[in-house]
C-alpha cells in the first residue's frame, strides 16, 4: 500500500487574488466558470471575492473610490514593470561589482 505525498500547497499574490475576483465581480461571468478557466478551486475563488466586495465597501465608507477596472490593470501592469526593473537593477549592480573587481585584480592597473 503507498502513500501519497502530499500535495504542495499553492500561494496567490495579492494581486492575482484581486485580478480573479473581479473576473467575476466586473462581469456576468460564474464563480465556476472563472475558477476553471484559472486552474484554481471554486470556493477559493469564492473566498477571494467575498473579501474584495468586503474591501470595496469599506473603501467607499472611507470616502475613497475603488478602482475602476482600467485603473485597477494599469496598476498591476506598473506593479509587475517596477518588480521587473528591480530585478534588471540588482543584476546590474552586482555586475558591476563583479567587473569592478575583475579590474582591480589585472596587472597594471592603475
Amino acid at each position: 500500500m503507498s502513500v501519497m505525498p502530499p500535495r504542495k500547497r499553492r500561494s496567490y499574490s495579492a494581486e492575482y487574488k484581486v485580478e480573479a475576483a473581479h473576473r467575476v465581480i466586473d462581469s456576468e461571468r460564474t464563480i465556476a466558470e472563472v475558477a476553471r478557466e484559472l486552474g484554481i478551486d471554486a470556493g477559493m475563488l469564492s473566498v477571494w471575492i467575498k473579501d474584495e466586495r468586503r474591501r470595496i465597501a469599506a473603501a467607499e465608507v472611507h470616502g475613497d473610490t475603488p478602482l475602476e477596472s482600467a485603473e485597477r490593470a494599469e496598476l498591476l501592469r506598473l506593479r509587475r514593470q517596477v518588480a521587473e526593473l528591480e530585478k534588471d537593477n540588482a543584476f546590474l549592480v552586482k555586475a558591476s561589482a563583479y567587473f569592478a573587481a575583475m579590474q582591480k585584480n589585472r596587472p597594471g592597473w592603475v
